[in-house]
């Protein structure tokens, strides 16, 4: 069973307001109402009673607060354990980041990490946001850098750090390849290769917002799972795609990266990249770490 729809389930238990529950968990009451509604429709009952002013418990949700909070807490304690263990044998700093700042951000600040405390090792583990942050619950890693998702974990600190800018991939020989710029609108009838919503919605939502702002929809012929296959794609052809500008570091022939226009008084870049680190956790490693970035973090965004 899903824990954060449990909490979900709790919070408003513990309030009988939906509205002082979102803020307890910072989240919105649209996304902890439907985490409710899921939850509810799992174990097919209803768990409360709503009306324009109150909210209560079912007989049905009365009936299993004290287990949901059991469960919360037994699976709170599980994960303390692991990471306990793994603190035991921990050696390196272990981080988590998504490809575009796999590619962009840390080798910028891994440089200046070695240069500022040359004694921290560094593991750095490369997968998707939705990956990331049960690793980085278990303990399995000490920080991340992400895309926060919609609906944040209370558990995880997330802090922005920047927005990054989007990109135009194209193959070298498509007429297109050689403005300095292009807008949305070059790009209206053009086949897209966009990422999969389910692993990566930031950057398909970024695609599609794109166009619908424009007036226009985004012509889909392909979707794929990762950067590298994407990049392969439009080298062959098979459509252009729109990414964040630190891909352009994966070097493959045949693809140019162009930068997108900005529309006159509306912003274009939308990719957010967040640290996020599990509350309440000490370690003088990752405190380095993000010292570094705060210290570098004008000068790597520059690049972004």
């Amino acid at each position: 069973m899903d824990t954060t729809q449990l909490r979900c389930f709790l919070a408003v238990a513990d309030q009988l307001h939906f509205g002082r529950a979102a803020q307890s968990l910072d989240m919105l009451p649209a996304s902890l109402g439907r985490q409710i509604r899921i939850l509810e429709e799992r174990l097919e009952t209803r768990l409360f009673l709503r009306t324009t002013r109150t909210v209560s418990l079912t007989e049905a949700g009365a009936a299993i607060v004290e287990d949901a909070r059991a469960l919360v807490m037994q699976a709170q304690r599980l994960e303390e354990r692991l990471r306990g263990l793994r603190k035991l044998d921990k050696s390196v700093l272990k981080v988590g980041a998504i490809d575009s700042a796999a590619a962009g951000l840390m080798p910028q600040l891994l440089k200046h990490l070695r240069d500022e405390y040359p004694d921290i090792d560094v593991q750095l583990i490369e997968q998707k946001t939705i990956h990331l942050l049960p690793k980085l619950l278990s303990g399995a890693l000490d920080i991340v850098f992400c895309r926060p998702p919609d609906i944040r974990d209370p558990r995880i600190n997330f802090r922005t750090l920047f927005f990054e800018t989007a990109v135009v991939a194209l193959p070298t020989d498509h007429p297109l390849a050689q403005q300095s710029e292009i807008s949305i609108t070059d790009l209206a009838e053009a086949p897209l290769i966009v990422p999969d919503r389910r692993s990566r919605p930031h950057s398909h939502d970024l695609t599609i917002k794109l166009f619908l702002d424009a007036g226009l929809t985004a012509r889909i012929t392909q979707v794929a799972e990762e950067k590298h296959t994407i990049v392969n794609l439009v080298a062959t052809g098979t459509g252009l795609a729109i990414v964040p500008r630190w891909t352009a570091r994966i070097s493959v022939p045949g693809v140019r990266f162009v930068p997108l226009a900005v529309a006159p008084g509306r912003p274009l870049s939308k990719l957010i990249l967040a640290a996020a680190w599990t509350r309440g956790t000490r370690d003088a490693q990752r405190d380095a770490l993000l010292s570094t970035l705060d210290q570098h973090l004008s000068e790597i965004e520059e690049t972004a």
